[in-house]
């Protein structure tokens, strides 16, 4: 039997199969943190693969020259993950399907980033999965939290946090909650152009590629989604 620290190891280098037996071995201790959130809300066994996302990011993350266990390290990771999905779920009710779907793109983001050593594409983890490109943007937007408001499409420095104006901390959480729900309110498509724009940053070109449309036809329905939106939240 592999010790943990070779398995962490082999894990970190990409050995897939080793990272498969850390989650294996530790899933006692996963479900034990997973337990402490029980009937909030979510599924227990949601909960759990939110948990094994933490879990992989603390493998990737673990040094030994922390002078900690790697349980120790792990079990706020694993906690962190699972309250963060708690915390960015309350603004806006989703469906349980969209919310089975955008856990099991965030496990395979993770499995991913692991494997590959960076950020992997959308067309990756639509390979990974077995979902659309558009359902995976779809997902993301729907259960995502509003992490990308200040962020430039790169194409005419539009930002979503333009649409919000300048007003308390308060006021401006209740904009966010507003924002969100506005988003939730488009057609697939324009979930996906909204996603891909200002979610993962890309220009109205490569969005067109990955969409497997026009730069036009981008263009066009990002216009429609943001009018809708002001309009929702006017």
């Amino acid at each position: 039997m592999r010790a943990q620290a070779e398995l962490i190891n082999g894990a970190q280098q990409g050995d897939e199969r080793a990272l498969e037996r850390m989650v294996e071995e530790n899933s006692g201790l996963i479900w034990s943190v997973a337990r402490r959130f029980f009937g909030r809300g979510a599924e227990p066994d949601d909960l759990y693969q939110l948990g094994c996302v933490g879990f992989i990011k603390a493998v990737h993350g673990f040094d030994p020259g922390y002078g900690t266990q790697f349980s120790t390290y792990a079990v706020p990771k694993i906690a962190g993950e699972i309250r963060r999905f708690l915390r960015d779920d309350g603004g806006v009710k989703v469906s349980r399907g969209v919310k089975e779907r955008a856990v099991r793109i965030k496990a395979a983001r993770a499995k991913l980033e692991q494997r590959l050593g960076r950020e992997p594409a959308l067309s990756e983890i639509a390979e990974e999965t077995g979902l659309e490109p558009e359902e995976i943007a779809a997902a993301e937007t729907a259960t995502g939290q509003i992490e990308s408001l200040s962020r430039e499409t790169g194409d005419d420095g539009f930002t979503l946090e333009q649409m919000i104006g300048d007003y308390t901390q308060e006021e401006r959480m209740l904009e966010h909650v507003a924002l969100r729900e506005a988003i939730s309110r488009l057609s697939d498509r324009e979930k996906s152009v909204i996603s891909l724009r200002f979610f993962h940053g890309m220009t109205q070109d490569r969005a067109a590629k990955v969409l497997g449309v026009s730069q036009v036809q981008v263009s066009r329905i990002e216009r429609r989604a943001i009018k809708a939106m002001r309009e929702f939240m006017e």
